[in-house]
């Protein structure tokens, strides 16, 4: 292993991803030293981030209803967490421009999945002494408008 001028590895006998992962992450140790009073090293950061998406990821694929909710919000709260710690560190947008749109896509799919949905018609009758009427708003002509029977 190649030792540089300081006695630490350097970057240079290392597979080029792996040393521009170990100076992001030392950027983003200086804009947050909590990171490494905690202990938290490079490699427990991206393993911890990477199963907690594969796992939301999981769960947003094979389990429907409020878990794939629940999972979608975790996803965002994830991404606006890199985005804020790409701001921090001041990187430029295109190394932050997939997570920009990932969290864009997470929040669309979040608010689809949460609308209100609309009830069939034979459903909209609401049941009033044994027979069915029309819900209110519904029978109301709107405003400005004329009902033409």
């Amino acid at each position: 292993m190649l030792l540089s001028a300081q006695g630490q590895p350097c970057c240079r006998a290392w597979p080029a991803e792996s040393c521009r992962q170990k100076r992001a992450y030392k950027s983003y140790v200086r804009a947050l030293p909590m990171l490494k009073k905690m202990g938290v090293s490079s490699i427990l950061l991206r393993k911890s981030i990477g199963a907690l998406e594969v796992a939301c990821g999981i769960v947003m694929t094979l389990v429907p209803g409020r878990p794939k909710d629940v999972a979608n919000f975790l996803l965002l709260l994830l991404v606006l967490a890199v985005l804020f710690f790409h701001q921090l560190v001041g990187d430029p947008l295109k190394r932050y421009a997939h997570a920009l749109v990932f969290g864009i896509l997470l929040t669309c799919r979040l608010l689809i999945a949460r609308q209100p949905e609309e009830l069939p018609p034979e459903k909209r009758m609401l049941s009033v002494n044994g027979e069915e009427q029309p819900l209110i708003h519904e029978a109301a002509p709107e405003k400005g408008k004329m009902k033409v029977s």
